[in-house]
C-alpha cells in the first residue's frame, strides 16, 4: 500500500505568515526510526499559535491596569445605558440579587492582527434555583418563516432593513 503525502511548510515573521508549496513524494513505509512524518497546519492554527502572546485578562483586577480594556469596558456601558438594557430598581425584602462579572475576548481580523478588545457584562444566573429564585423562562427566538415574513414586508413597504 503505498501513498504520496504533499507536505506544506510555513515560515513565520512576526504576525504575517506566507507559505511555501514543497512537494517531496513520500511514503508511507518511508519512516525513519520509528519517527511519524511531520503533517501540516492550517494557516488559523498557525495564526492561532502566533497569537497565544496576546493578553486577554481573567478577570476585572487584570483589566484595570491596562487602558484598551478599561476603554472596552467603558464601550460595554455606554451601550447597556443606550440600549436601555436595565433599569435600577430596589431590591425587594427577602430576595437575593445575581451576581455579574467581566468576559474579555481579543477580536482578531483575518490575517491574525488584533481587531478590537471585546468586554462583555454578562450575568452568573448559574447561581440561581429553578422554583427557588425564578419559575419560568424565556428566550426571545424567531423562527425562520417570521424573518422572511417581515422581510417581504418590508422589500413591499420599501422599508430600510437594519
Amino acid at each position: 500500500m503505498f501513498s504520496i503525502l504533499t507536505l506544506k511548510t510555513y515560515t513565520v515573521y512576526q504576525s504575517q505568515v506566507y507559505a511555501k508549496e514543497k512537494e517531496p513524494k513520500l511514503q508511507v513505509d518511508d519512516v525513519i526510526d520509528d519517527e511519524p512524518i511531520r503533517g501540516t497546519r492550517s494557516l488559523i492554527e498557525i495564526y492561532q499559535r502566533c497569537n497565544m502572546v496576546l493578553f486577554e485578562p481573567t478577570g476585572y483586577d487584570e483589566a484595570v491596569k491596562d487602558p484598551k480594556w478599561i476603554a472596552a469596558m467603558a464601550e460595554e456601558i455606554k451601550m447597556i445605558h443606550k440600549n436601555q438594557t436595565w433599569e435600577l430598581a430596589d431590591r425587594p425584602l427577602h430576595k437575593k440579587t445575581i451576581g455579574v462579572k467581566w468576559v474579555y475576548r481579543t477580536k482578531l481580523n483575518a490575517d491574525g492582527s488584533i481587531n478590537k478588545y471585546k468586554a462583555r457584562l454578562v450575568v452568573k444566573g448559574h447561581a440561581q434555583l429553578f422554583g427557588v429564585d425564578f419559575s419560568e423562562t424565556f428566550a426571545p427566538v424567531a423562527r425562520l418563516d417570521t424573518i422572511r415574513l417581515l422581510l417581504a414586508l418590508a422589500a413591499q413597504k420599501q422599508w430600510r432593513n437594519y
